[in-house]
Formats: C-alpha cells, sequence, structure tokens
C-alpha cells in the first residue's frame, strides 16, 4: 500500500458518502475544532495566500480524490466541435441588435472584431495551462499553481457565477426563439408575477424543462454528448451560412452610410457587452482531463474554434445591418425580423430554429464544463467535497451537473437577459485578466530559479502593466481627452518592453507555448481591463457584492477545509510538500 494507500485513504473519506460527507475536514468535526479554527484564520489566511499548489498535486493528487477516472475519449476534432458548440448560441443572436441599435450602429462588427482579439488572446493563455496542467479544474487549477488558493478561490466564485448566468441567459432566450419559431411573443410563454419587479417578473418554466433535458444529456456520457454536439453543431453552421448567403442577397448599402452613428466610444461600450458571445470557449479547458492527446488537441480545438466562431460573428453583424437599418433592427429577435422586413418572412422559421439548435449546444457544452470546474473545486475541500464524486459507471461528474444545472435554472426562471449579460461580462473579463496574470508568474518566476533581483524586477514591470492598464480604463470611462493616454500607453509599452529585456524567463514550456511573451498576456490583460471600464457601474456593484459573499464564504468555510486538506495531504505523503511556499 505504502504512499499510495495513503493516499488513497485520504481521498476516499474526504469524497464519499460516509459520514460528514459535506464538511469532513478537521475544522469542522465538532464546534470546539471550528471555534479554534476560526480564531487561528490570520495564520490559516498567511498560508493560503502565499502558497501555491503543485502541478504534481493538481495532475495526481487531486484527481485521485474523485474515486473514479474521467474516461479519455475526446480528439481534437470532438473539441473543435465543442468550442464552436460552446460558445455561438444567445449572443449573436440576441445582443447583436440590442447592440448595434444602442450602441454601435453598422460598426457592431467592430464591436465583434475587438472582442474576438481579446477573445483569442485569453484562448492562447489558456492553451498553455490546458496543455501542461490538462485537469478538470480549467482556470481554478491554473490560478492555483501560479496565483494561490485565495487567488483561485475568487476566481472559482466568478467562474461558476459566470456559468450559471450564462446559462440561464441562454435558456430564457430559448424561450424567446421557440416562441418566435411559434408566432408568438415570447412572455406569451412565461408565466407573469406582477408583484415581483419588472426585471424579474416574468417566470419561464420552460427554461427548467431544457435545463433539465441538458442536464440528463451531461451526466448520461461525455462522448454522447459529444457526438450530439458535433451533429447539432454541423446543422446549426448550415443555418448561418444560410442566414449570410441569404440576407446579403438583400443587403443595401445605404444602411452602411452610417457606420458609426455612436462614435467610437460607443464601439467600445458594445464590444465590453458582446464579449458576452464569446463566452464558453474556457469549458473546452475543462476537458483537457478527457482528451487523449492534451499537447496537440488542446491548441488545435481551442484556437481553430475561436478563429471559426469570430469571422462567423462578423459575417453575421455585416448581414443585419446590409439588411436592415440600425435604427429598425428588433432588440428581441434582429434576424427573423430583418428577414420580414425584406420580404423574406419564411426564414424567420429557419432562423429561429438554428437560434435554438445554437442555443442548445451551448448549454450542453456549458453544463459539461461548469461541472468539471465544481468537481475540481470540490477536490480542494474548498466546497464540499461529495461535489468531486465521478460516477463510476458513466465516468461523469453527477453530483456537480446537477448541482450547476439546478442553480442555473431557478436564476433563469426570474431573471431578465439585460441583467444578466452585463454581469455575466464582467465575471468573464475579471477571470481570463488573472489568467493571463498567471501566465506570465508561470514563465518569469518559479521558486528556486528565479533570482531576488528578477523576482523584484518582474514584480515591479507586472504592478507597471496593471496599474498603467487600469489608469487607461479609468480615463477612457471618464474623460474625452487624450492627454491621460499620452502618459500611459508609454508606460504600458515601457513596462512590457522592459519585462522583455530585463528578465530573463525561468521557465520553457515543455510541449506547446504561448508566442510573443510577455507581449501577448501583457496585451491581454490591457484589453481585458479596458473592457471592463466599458461597462456599467452597475455591473460593478453586482460584481463587488457577489464577490464579497465570496470571501465571506471563504473565511469562514473554504479557508479552513482548505488548509486541514492540504495539511492532511501532506502528513499522507509522509511530509511530501504537495504545495510551495506553506506556512509552518
Amino acid at each position: 500500500m505504502g504512499e499510495n494507500g495513503s493516499q488513497e485513504g485520504v481521498s476516499k473519506r474526504g469524497c464519499s458518502f460516509a459520514k460528514n460527507k459535506f464538511l469532513p475536514d478537521e475544522s469542522f468535526r465538532s464546534w470546539g475544532n471550528y471555534v479554534r479554527a476560526l480564531k487561528d484564520t490570520p495564520h490559516r489566511l498567511k498560508d493560503r495566500v502565499l502558497t501555491r499548489s503543485l502541478e504534481e498535486t493538481e495532475l495526481v493528487d487531486m484527481k485521485a480524490r474523485s474515486q473514479h477516472e474521467m474516461k479519455k475519449t475526446l480528439s481534437w476534432w470532438d473539441l473543435i466541435w465543442f468550442g464552436i458548440g460552446a460558445v455561438i448560441g444567445a449572443g449573436i443572436f440576441v445582443l447583436t441588435g440590442l447592440e448595434a441599435q444602442q450602441h454601435a450602429g453598422p460598426a457592431v462588427v467592430l464591436s465583434y472584431v475587438i472582442s474576438g482579439i481579446s477573445a483569442l488572446l485569453s484562448v492562447f493563455c489558456y492553451t498553455e495551462f490546458a496543455v501542461e496542467i490538462p485537469v478538470a479544474g480549467g482556470s481554478f487549477a491554473y490560478l492555483r499553481v501560479e496565483l494561490g488558493d485565495f487567488v483561485s478561490f475568487v476566481a472559482a466564485g466568478n467562474i461558476l457565477l459566470e456559468y450559471v448566468i450564462g446559462g440561464a441567459a441562454v435558456a430564457r432566450s430559448w424561450t424567446s426563439y421557440f416562441a418566435t419559431l411559434l408566432n408568438h411573443h415570447p412572455n406569451d410563454f412565461r408565466i407573469v408575477a406582477h408583484s415581483l419587479s419588472p426585471d424579474y417578473r416574468y417566470l419561464d418554466p420552460i427554461a427548467i424543462a431544457v435545463l433539465a433535458i441538458i442536464c440528463v444529456m451531461a451526466v448520461i456520457s461525455t462522448k454522447g454528448s459529444s457526438i450530439f454536439n458535433y451533429i447539432a453543431t454541423i446543422i446549426h453552421i448550415a443555418v448561418l451560412l444560410f442566414i449570410i448567403i441569404a440576407g446579403l442577397t438583400k443587403a443595401d448599402t445605404k444602411n452602411y452610410s452610417d457606420f458609426v452613428p455612436f462614435g467610437v466610444r460607443g464601439i467600445f461600450q458594445a464590444s465590453a457587452v458582446l464579449f458576452f458571445a464569446y463566452i464558453g470557449f474556457d469549458a473546452v479547458a475543462t476537458m483537457a482531463e478527457e482528451t487523449k492527446n492534451p499537447g496537440r488537441d488542446i491548441p488545435i480545438g481551442l484556437v481553430g474554434s475561436m478563429v471559426i466562431t469570430t469571422l462567423i460573428y462578423c459575417l453575421l453583424a455585416v448581414t443585419l445591418c446590409l439588411m436592415q437599418s440600425y435604427k429598425d433592427i428588433d432588440v428581441d429577435a434582429p434576424f427573423s425580423v430583418a428577414f420580414e422586413a425584406v420580404g423574406m418572412g419564411w426564414a424567420k422559421y429557419i432562423v429561429a430554429a438554428g437560434a435554438l439548435k445554437g442555443m442548445t449546444t451551448v448549454l450542453l457544452a456549458a453544463a459539461v464544463g461548469q461541472a468539471r470546474y465544481l468537481t475540481h473545486i470540490g477536490r480542494t475541500h474548498m466546497l464540499p467535497p461529495w461535489l468531486a464524486i465521478v460516477n463510476e459507471k458513466t465516468g461523469t461528474p453527477v453530483n456537480a451537473t446537477v448541482v450547476m444545472l439546478a442553480a442555473t435554472a431557478i436564476i433563469a426562471f426570474f431573471t431578465s437577459l439585460g441583467i444578466l449579460s452585463n454581469l455575466l461580462s464582467i465575471s468573464t473579463l475579471f477571470i481570463f485578466m488573472l489568467v493571463a496574470i498567471g501566465l506570465l508568474v508561470r514563465r518569469y518566476y518559479v521558486s528556486g530559479v528565479t533570482t531576488t533581483a528578477n523576482h523584484i524586477k518582474f514584480v515591479v514591470f507586472l504592478a507597471l502593466i496593471l496599474g498603467s492598464s487600469i489608469a487607461i480604463a479609468i480615463y477612457w470611462a471618464s474623460s474625452d481627452g487624450w492627454i491621460g493616454y499620452a502618459v500611459t500607453l508609454p508606460i504600458w509599452l515601457l513596462s512590457t518592453t522592459g519585462l522583455w529585456v530585463f528578465v530573463p524567463q525561468a521557465r520553457v514550456p515543455k510541449v506547446w507555448g504561448v508566442p510573443l511573451v510577455p507581449w501577448l498576456p501583457s496585451l491581454s490583460i490591457a484589453i481585458n481591463i479596458f473592457l471592463l471600464g466599458s461597462l456599467d457601474k452597475a455591473s460593478f456593484e453586482r460584481f463587488g457584492i457577489f464577490t464579497l459573499a465570496i470571501i465571506v464564504y471563504y473565511f469562514f468555510f473554504g479557508l479552513h477545509a482548505s488548509y486541514d486538506t492540504a495539511r492532511e495531504a501532506s502528513s499522507a505523503k509522509q511530509m511530501k510538500n504537495v504545495e510551495e511556499g506553506a506556512v509552518n
């Protein structure tokens, strides 16, 4: 038995259906233990903030806590179609019309280009991590390795928020297009609760039914979900090509005469919201644990699906604004109404059917991805380890899938799309910024390799990159002048140059690495922060409230469970450290 036997014992105690299955750790075994743990919070917090998980821990120890292995059944072909299926959904069919009418006009295509570039930069950052740390935890696992326990948990909370809200938004949009297919108004299929506020009074039972069906599909088989996604996405792509070709036959260049009616600011404001349309590709990274050859399949799957998606989005945006003046675009079903306006009313049924297929694959891919995030978080015990169990028969995390989709269904039942899309964008941009920072840390700081002088230089340059990026975003949001950019942009440029010239990289990727480091991740940081600065105040308030709730939970539960688990795992491995920088 030895080391593996000890580890298995720890793992199965933490993730089984035995006594205290939800809070099995030492700190929660009695009220006395819990009170002592709370008193020790400052020491434990210091330990968790300064501690970084080791790659071996994420790749071996954490996976062992799920009792059963996930099945390696996916290839790069599966991942490309998962990526396309995960991304092309409600965003393009719903938000394009809204943003074209209210913020960007025909220049909404430029908004999609900007969002696409930002998403592609983030894709590159994700890809290097997914190749070298191919586990179900995705960005949560990557940030645990590079930025530590505390930062990764704050990000994890926002990751889960992103998936719940994203799934809820798509589920409600599913109802809207289903109503269009049947010649009804979307609210005809919703229950009106007049006692609630307008943003929450339209109750959506169809969204719940759709999510229940998706849940069943997601827990049965990952490969089966992939096959369904593959077939549905092919049909969806055919519908999108029909929309583009048929729509362009009715193009009127006069509709492009006023190309930028709301100015450059409107383009970026729309881009920040339209980032919602690119959300979902990170679900592909969570499937690395089930990929046959991560070193080859992950880069092809992620980058390939994002390039295809961006091209399709731009063509669809151009088509819509050439068919109809941006002033007349319908915000609820823009493509369907546009075809009616040009005398092709029959085409709206094809559009609605295509939208439904697209949103179904988005929901399925999101369900698969979000469950794997939750599984890996459960492996760390920051959330109940019961969520980490992988079903022996299906090879899927059934508990995590059901819990996440139940939460998604509750939000989808009550909340309007406008509130959901803005809050979703801010969470995602925040996470992608952290992943780009994590990549810089990965390349430039390795304990025992990076000298103290290089460490200090790295921290200074990274702080300048972050500070100048934040300053650019704040100046953009608060001023119409240009003097601020004359100061902040050179600081960003010089700090990135300084990192490139004066700090040697401490790590070389083993299989596949992001090109143009530090320029690419630094630009990703700057663009993500800039787009954050284009969002409204209410979104930041909701984001702040949710992040505060995450931190409160962490102080009272997650911190102590994670601390106990790390100490016990280290002891079970005969005091071989499972983390870097742990406080004695």
